[in-house]
């Protein structure tokens, strides 16, 4: 039922993942005070459908998007609405809504179970995993209904679900995999359903034995035929998108094109077990799976935990600190962003909280002058020149930063892995990249500006020619009126 795939460049890395592997998912205490980002990492903010003073239930809608392109959010424990705006403890996270947890956890009437799904139209289904709030937990968080939705218009025939779990320190979907496979299965089944695909792959390291043998199972016991398992080298980054559905399905992507547009469709499992527990228990998505780990925690493990929870409480949950942690950042090691404390909440796009001691860091360096030894060329699972690419940022040059493919890096940090000179190839990149995308705002609003103005003297000209021909006109009846010889 397994096949095993090739993959193109990339890294080798320590997984740094067997000590939050020596224990089975624990569920983390709901939190006193759950603080709701409105943005949860995606950079669309919900808009608050509650207001201070009303008391929620577990599982109620208390943010909506303006559009498609956000996802509704979930009150994560039931009490009542304190504020709605910036926290005092997090001012710069963003404004959120802070619900104090009265402790019932009393379910929303609305949180209902669907134990007809299966007889459900596409449509409806995907209005109910829409309403679920669903969205992609390998951390873009993409609004999972709209994906399906556009699958159905763009014959989507294959389903690809993400379990590559390539980067050091994360391994929450594994863990769900070993724990949970028969939900990721189900979930599959019901995003058939819903984008209409022929088949659906699982898609998972060669490093996670166990978990291959839970979804070997799990697809064992559902007999669908439309499911299979792929293996993967354990090469990083196996799990972005792009790498991860060539290696799948043998098929390069175009570029500047989508995986819809050659009739592929990816999800993580953690979201294709949302959808499963969606339909199950009618919760909508107010929890996730992360890792806690580091050497910097007491026992790092996996804990499903309640959006909104302070980071803080799930440091306690793993026994809490050991000695002073240097760092603390959320993902892994190489595209993980740093946290500026533990006062934080947790969001749907936090697969993974680290606190690193000395010992998980690599010792700093000053950067050198590039050396053109081309090892950034040799990783680069885009397949990208980086060095050529770095020199495009540096000089600004829109044509040189499109040829060598600024929109096509991953962001992957594997330059700068290897990168002898230490130079923060992926930080210019995407810095560049806002750089550039904010050249592109100013070039066309001057560009509208510029079309603005010369309607406006276009304008003027025709006016004042108008005026000229009205006067020359009123002239010669003028002189026609006047007597002869006048």
């Amino acid at each position: 039922m397994a096949s095993q795939r090739e993959f193109p460049p990339g890294l080798v890395l320590e997984g740094r993942k067997q000590s939050a592997m020596r224990q089975r998912i624990d569920a983390a205490p709901a939190p006193a005070r759950a603080f709701v980002l409105l943005d949860q990492g995606d950079g669309r903010r919900g808009r608050a459908s509650v207001r201070v003073d009303d008391r929620v239930r577990l599982g109620a809608p208390i943010a909506m998007a303006d559009d498609e392109s956000g996802a509704t959010l979930h009150a994560p424990v039931a009490g009542r609405v304190l504020s709605i705006g910036r926290h005092d403890d997090v001012p710069d996270a963003g404004p959120g809504i802070l619900i104090d947890n009265d402790g019932s956890d009393e379910h929303d009437p609305r949180c209902e179970p669907c134990p007809e799904a299966d007889a459900l139209a596409p449509e409806e289904l995907i209005a109910r995993i829409r309403s679920g709030g669903i969205v992609g937990l390998g951390g873009a968080l993409f609004p999972t209904a709209a994906k399906l939705a556009r699958g159905r218009t763009g014959s989507i025939t294959h389903l690809v679900l993400n379990g590559a779990e390539c980067e050091p320190w994360i391994c929450c979907d594994d863990a769900l995999m070993r724990e949970s496979a028969s939900e990721i299965v189900r979930g599959a089944q019901l995003m058939l359903r819903a984008c209409g695909a022929a088949k659906c792959t699982i898609a998972i390291e060669d490093d996670k034995p166990e978990a291959g043998a839970a979804v070997t199972a799990a697809l064992t016991v559902a007999g669908d035929a439309r499911l299979s398992l792929a293996v993967l080298p354990a090469v990083y980054p196996a799990g972005a998108e792009r790498q991860l559905l060539t290696a799948v399905t043998g098929v390069e992507i175009p570029q500047r094109g989508r995986p819809a547009d050659i009739g592929l469709l990816c999800q993580n499992v953690g979201t294709a077990a949302a959808v499963a527990r969606l339909m199950w228990t009618g919760e909508p998505l107010i929890r996730r799976i992360v890792t806690v780990t580091g050497s910097g925690v007491a026992r790092p493990g996996n804990l499903e935990a309640r959006i909104g929870t302070p980071i803080a409480d799930l440091v306690e949950a793993v026994g809490g600190y050991a000695g002073a942690p240097r760092r603390l950042w959320f993902g892994g090691s190489m595209t993980g962003r740093a946290l500026p404390d533990d006062a934080w909440p947790l969001t749907s796009a936090m697969n993974c909280i680290v606190a690193a001691t000395d010992a998980d860091l690599r010792a700093p360096v000053t950067e050198q002058p590039c050396i053109r030894c081309g090892d950034c060329a040799q990783v680069c699972p885009a397949g990208l020149l980086p060095q050529e690419l770095h020199r495009a940022v540096r000089s600004h040059d829109e044509l040189l930063l499109e040829r060598f493919g600024l929109a096509d890096c991953i962001e992957c940090g594997c330059c700068d892995y290897v990168c002898p000179s230490a130079i923060p190839l992926v930080e210019r990149f995407r810095q560049e990249r806002v750089a550039s995308a904010s050249r592109a705002s100013d070039a066309a609003r001057a560009g509208q500006a510029r079309l603005h103005f010369e309607h406006h003297e276009r304008r003027v000209s025709e006016l004042e020619a108008s005026r000229r021909r009205e006067f020359e006109e009123a002239r010669r009846r003028a002189r026609d009126d006047l007597p002869d010889g006048g």
